[in-house]
């Protein structure tokens, strides 16, 4: 994708106190940028992360260290244990209570991640739709277990066209949620989030959106990170998790990227060489969602990631607001 020579595009006037987003693919450098920007500026850090949000997964989230977090303490991280159920519409309340309470302090919000859904539903608003239903995702599962989520996929381009278009065959969360909507309300899930209002926050909100001039590069850096998260012990923090804790591999925590890949590993499905080379497509397809819906945010201010002066040309773009 061509980017601007400066690494920068036009963006919204800055208006302070604000929240600001700071959005990019996996591997973009979301987190460092976010670090030094804090070091630099008066604002405090939430995390945009729907796997960060759980203790012990450490390694595979690229949770940012001990270290890194007295240094910059992130909101929204090891919040929930990994056996438990974290959702858009918890995000957004959680989200709001720490933006209320950093702005009580007088500083600046900054929300960064790579969960592009979180961002959505918190500055567009969240349609109000049936509450999960523990009973209805058991009996999706067990469909899924027998027939596979391609097959469920089949099932819902049957019921809800319109959803099914827009998800993968094997993107078993938003497949699982989908169905039991429709399980729950008798009515397809597309026709529900187009009939009921939203409802959101009135923030004056400032993208920055980290996209890489070239996506090879990204790759690579991909292909590096699932190297170094082997290295670290990804498959010894996995099998701890699974002595701790009742885990299964329908949970959430356990359907993300690198995790989902690891446990088929543990189970004996294949060996180290296809951990490596499922976890890094996995990563990269990721990516490719991300950056998608990094495209439909209009109004953002768009950098170079593989820029060496990012971190300059985002801290003066940021400073520029602060006057």
């Amino acid at each position: 994708m061509p980017m601007p020579s400066s690494g920068l595009s036009p963006g919204p006037a800055l208006e302070w106190p604000g929240v600001i987003l700071l959005m990019g693919p996996t591997a973009s450098g979301k987190t460092a940028l976010a670090v030094e920007l804090a070091r630099r500026f008066p604002v405090e850090l939430v995390s945009v992360d729907s796997v960060q949000v759980y203790r012990g997964m450490n390694i595979g989230t690229a949770k940012p260290d001990q270290a890194t977090l007295l240094a910059a303490p992130h909101h929204l991280i090891d919040i929930l244990d990994p056996d438990q159920r974290y959702s858009a519409a918890q995000f957004c309340a959680d989200a709001i209570t720490a933006v209320a309470d950093i702005r009580g302090r007088g500083h600046v919000p900054l929300l960064v991640g790579g969960t592009m859904l979180y961002f959505k539903a918190l500055i567009e608003g969240l349609s109000p739709l049936p509450a999960a239903d523990p009973d209805i995702r058991s009996l999706i599962d067990s469909m899924a277990e027998a027939s596979g989520w391609p097959a469920l996929h089949a099932e819902l381009a049957r019921v809800d066209p319109q959803t099914a278009a827009r998800l993968q065959p094997n993107d078993a969360q938003r497949i699982q949620r989908a169905l039991e909507v429709y399980y729950v309300s008798g009515q397809p899930m597309s026709a529900l989030t187009t009939r009921v209002g939203r409802t959101a926050p009135d923030y004056r909100t400032i993208a920055l959106a980290l996209e890489p001039s070239d996506r090879h590069a990204l790759h690579e850096r991909i292909e590096r990170r699932v190297e170094k998260m082997l290295e670290l012990g990804l498959i010894g923090e996995l099998r701890d998790l699974r002595e701790r804790f009742e885990l299964h591999p329908s949970l959430p925590s356990m359907r993300a990227v690198g995790y989902r890949q690891t446990w088929q590993y543990i189970d004996g499905q294949f060996g180290l060489a296809q951990l490596r080379l499922k976890a890094a497509a996995a990563t990269r397809q990721l990516a490719k969602r991300q950056l998608t819906w990094l495209r439909g945010w209009s109004n953002a201010a768009r950098f170079d990631c593989l820029a060496d002066d990012v971190v300059e040309q985002v801290a003066t773009y940021v400073a520029a607001g602060l006057g």
